[in-house]
C-alpha cells in the first residue's frame, strides 16, 4: 500500500475513560468533561496546554462547538471527525498526524456518543436520500451471515459454531465482570448464551454488543516530548485506515468468511510497525466484537490465526485472558458497551493501562516479552466497511 506511518514519532503520554453505562444522569457535556479532566491529569496537563482537539461523535453533535462549549475552550482549534464505528480512532489518527508534522506540540482526541436517552433504540441512523435499492437489513441480520457462511466453508456444524460463539461471548463477559468501567460486569455461561433467543439467524441476544453511553480522551506530543509528560508513554507504532468500495456485496465471489478491508488494513498497519509474526509479536488486542462471528472472523484478518482454523483456537482458549494472545480482555463491545465516538479510544485506554502495568491484577494480561498492543475497529457491514487498526508499545524502538 506504499504507507510509511509515524512509527516511533508520536507518543501518547495520557488518558482517560468513563465507564461505559446507561448515563440517564448525564448529558454528552458531562461525559466530555469527565473523560477531559481525568486526560488532562494523566498526562498532567492543564487545558490551556493543549494546541488542537479533534473531537469524535457519530451523531451526539455537530461541529467542534459540541466539545469547546461544555470544555470553554478559546480560541483553539476543535474538528469535529466522523468514520463510523471507527470514529473516536479516526479522531486519535488525526491528531497524531497533526503532531507528527510539527503543526502542533500537544494535541487532544477525544470521542464521544450519548444515545440512551435520545428517543431512538440504538443509534438513528441518518435519513440519506436514495433510490430504493440499497439494503434494507439490520446490522445483526448482516453478521449473522458469517457465521453458517463460515461454518459452510470449513465443515464446522451448526452445533460446534454455536459453541465457538457462545465462547467469545462466555470470554469478553468474563473480563467485563472485572472491569468497573464495562456496561454489562456478570459472569454468563456459554450454555446460558447458547439458550438465548435468537435475533437474527443464528444470532441470539448475548451474540450482540451493547448500546451506551461513554466518552474516552487520549493526549498525543512528539516522541522526543514523551517523558516530559510521563515515564511511561506510549509510542505510536503503527496508524492504518482503510475504506472499502463497496465491491463485496456486489462481488458474487464475496462469502462473508473475510473481511477484505480489514485483511488490507492489517498488512498495511504491520508493515509500518515492522511486525512479521503478528501472534508471537502482539501482547494483546481489543478488536472490534460488534457482534460474535465478527470476533472470530477478525482473529483470521489480524492473522492471530490461519484461514479456517479460528474456531479451533477460540474452542481452546487461545483468545482468553490467559491465553497466548488475550482478545477484548477489558470486556469488548460486547460486555464495555458501544457508545460509537468514544470506542476506539476506549480500547487503547485498554492498552494503556495493560502495557503500563495499571490494568487490575484480576484482568491483567499474562507477563510475556511482548511490548506491543493492537486496537481495531470497523463500521459498516461484511462487504462494505470501513477498517482502523493501531499497534503501540510501551518502548521505542
Amino acid at each position: 500500500m506504499g504507507s510509511h506511518g509515524i512509527k516511533d514519532r508520536v507518543a501518547i503520554v495520557g488518558m482517560g475513560c468513563t465507564p461505559f453505562v446507561e448515563a440517564w444522569d448525564k448529558g454528552a457535556d458531562d461525559l466530555l468533561i469527565d473523560a477531559a479532566q481525568e486526560t488532562f491529569a494523566s498526562a498532567g496537563i492543564a487545558k490551556d496546554d493543549v494546541d488542537a482537539f479533534w473531537l469524535g461523535t457519530a451523531q451526539t453533535g455537530m461541529s467542534g462547538m459540541v466539545l469547546s462549549k461544555p470544555l470553554q475552550i478559546q480560541n483553539k482549534p476543535v474538528t469535529r471527525v466522523e468514520n463510523m464505528c471507527a470514529t473516536g480512532s479516526e479522531a486519535l489518527r488525526q491528531a497524531a498526524y497533526a503532531v507528527a508534522s510539527g503543526a502542533y506540540d500537544v494535541a487532544m482526541a477525544i470521542g464521544v456518543e450519548k444515545v440512551k436517552d435520545g428517543g431512538y433504540q440504538g443509534l438513528n441512523a441518518f435519513p440519506v436520500p436514495g433510490d430504493g435499492t440499497a439494503r434494507t437489513l439490520t446490522a445483526a441480520a448482516m453478521f449473522s451471515m458469517v457465521a453458517p457462511a463460515y461454518g459452510h466453508k470449513y465443515g464446522v456444524s451448526e452445533e460446534e459454531m454455536r459453541a465457538v460463539l457462545s465462547h467469545i461471548a462466555s470470554k469478553n463477559h468474563y473480563n467485563g465482570a472485572r472491569n468497573p468501567r464495562a456496561q454489562f460486569r456478570k459472569e454468563i455461561a456459554p450454555e446460558k448464551i447458547s439458550a438465548m433467543p435468537k435475533l437474527a439467524g443464528q444470532l441470539g441476544v448475548f451474540d450482540c454488543a451493547g448500546v451506551a453511553d461513554g466518552a474516552a480522551a487520549a493526549i498525543v506530543v512528539r516522541a522526543e516530548d514523551a517523558y516530559k509528560y510521563t515515564d511511561r508513554p506510549l509510542f505510536i507504532k503503527a496508524l492504518s485506515m482503510v475504506a472499502g468500495n463497496g465491491s463485496g456485496v456486489i462481488d458474487p465471489e464475496y462469502d462473508y468468511t473475510t473481511f477484505w478491508e480489514i485483511a488490507a488494513c492489517a498488512k498495511d498497519a504491520y508493515a509500518q510497525a515492522g511486525v512479521t509474526d503478528p501472534r508471537n509479536e502482539i501482547a494483546m488486542a481489543e478488536v472490534h466484537d460488534c457482534f460474535t462471528p465478527t470476533e472470530l472472523v477478525l482473529m483470521e484478518d489480524l492473522q492471530f490465526a490461519d484461514r479456517g482454523t479460528a474456531w479451533k483456537e477460540v474452542l481452546a482458549g487461545a483468545f482468553n485472558l490467559d491465553g497466548r494472545l488475550p482478545v477484548n480482555p477489558d470486556g469488548g463491545l460486547k460486555s464495555f458497551g458501544h457508545p460509537v465516538g468514544a470506542s476506539g479510544l476506549r480500547m487503547m485506554f485498554e492498552a494503556w493501562l495493560q502495557l503500563r502495568g495499571d490494568a487490575p491484577e484480576n484482568r491483567r494480561i499474562p507477563a510475556t516479552d511482548r511490548k506491543l498492543a493492537l486496537t481495531h475497529n470497523l463500521g459498516g457491514y461484511p462487504g462494505e466497511m470501513v477498517s482502523f487498526i493501531s499497534i503501540l508499545g510501551n518502548e521505542l524502538g
